[in-house]
């Protein structure tokens, strides 16, 4: 019982103990659900205490401030493009605008990210050094290079990355990707989604939880 949680409460725990009428076998009973409770007790403020001595040797709390840099982890963000395998891990510098208490802060998103909710918890963010540049000035970041649209171009869908209901609910629409990233992402039908059959399949099987 103390496994899953469950504190039973017995008759006998609202009764006076001065009454006569108890049974022997309740008060027994009682008295072994009592000891049970508070071994359980001092297990768990042992291992709290275990776990708080833990963490406090190798947890650093982070600082930050208004105006600091820093990075953002990006290993759940959808919307950036380009190939998975070839994502940066963090994204950034994106400057600090408010802080919401020590464990969050507000972000100044810019570029792809500009559409994302700008609070992140402290644990998706590390701070940003400038160094890098002053170490190594001949570094330059390679620009993605974007080949134009041409003219009766058909646009090919790589990703089905959202699923949204119409207002009357009758119907879905799919936030798709095109292959072509001078094409913007677009929703469509599923009637409209070419090789919807295919995408649809691979988009249900990436939102099912793993067991």
């Amino acid at each position: 019982m103390l496994e899953k949680g469950w504190n039973p409460i017995l008759p006998y725990d609202t009764l006076k103990k001065d009454l006569v009428d108890i049974h022997p076998t309740a008060s027994s009973f009682n008295l072994i659900l009592d000891k049970a409770r508070h071994h359980e007790n001092r297990c768990m403020q042992d291992s709290f205490k275990y776990k708080k001595e833990i963490w406090d040797k190798s947890h650093k709390p982070p600082y930050f401030k208004i105006g600091d840099f820093v990075l953002v982890s990006t290993p759940n963000f959808n919307n950036i493009k380009g190939p998975k395998k070839f994502k940066d891990s963090f994204a950034g510098s994106f400057m600090i605008k408010a802080l919401h208490g020590p464990n969050a802060v507000q972000l100044e998103l810019t570029g792809e990210l500009m559409n994302k909710h700008p609070t992140f918890p402290v644990s998706l963010i590390k701070p940003y050094s400038s160094s890098y540049k002053e170490l190594f000035p001949l570094r330059n970041k390679p620009s993605l290079e974007i080949s134009p649209l041409e003219e009766g171009e058909e646009k090919k869908i790589v990703k089905v990355l959202k699923e949204r209901r119409t207002i009357n609910k009758k119907e879905r629409k799919y936030l798709v990707r095109y292959i072509n990233p001078a094409q913007e992402d677009e929703l469509l039908l599923e009637k409209d989604t070419k090789n919807s059959d295919k995408l649809l399949r691979r988009f249900r099987h990436e939102r099912k939880p793993k067991e």
